[in-house]
């Protein structure tokens, strides 16, 4: 297997697993929209009398979706680590590169003056 086609496949994995948070989180975000209607039919002044059981009830209700999104979130902080060193492996972002490495620029990945 040549570089390329290394490079290829690790970006086509990368592609997958992009698609595959995208179907966690759309089905996170319908789970969400069921509790919170669940929420306000439920929890009311009269089923938790007072304001700091009501907020930790809440809290425990949405802990889940809260790791949930943090866990996400360094999963997707270590798929751009790998895009960057696939698109620049020759450490063209510190010379301004050219190249792939440009598509990260519009992303956060670099200074665009131009």
């Amino acid at each position: 297997m040549t570089r390329e086609e290394a490079y290829y496949n690790t970006l086509n994995a990368i592609a997958k697993m992009q698609w595959n948070m995208a179907m966690i989180l759309e089905a996170k975000a319908f789970e969400a929209e069921k509790v919170r209607n669940w929420l306000c039919m439920h929890v009311t002044t009269d089923s938790i009398p007072d304001h700091a059981s009501n907020l930790s009830t809440s809290l425990k209700i949405h802990e889940q979706n809260v790791e949930l999104i943090e866990s996400l979130t360094k999963l997707c902080q270590g798929m751009n680590r790998s895009m960057k060193t696939i698109l620049s492996p020759g450490g063209d972002e510190e010379e301004g590169g050219g190249g792939l490495s440009g598509l990260l620029d519009g992303f956060g990945g670099g200074d665009s003056d131009g």
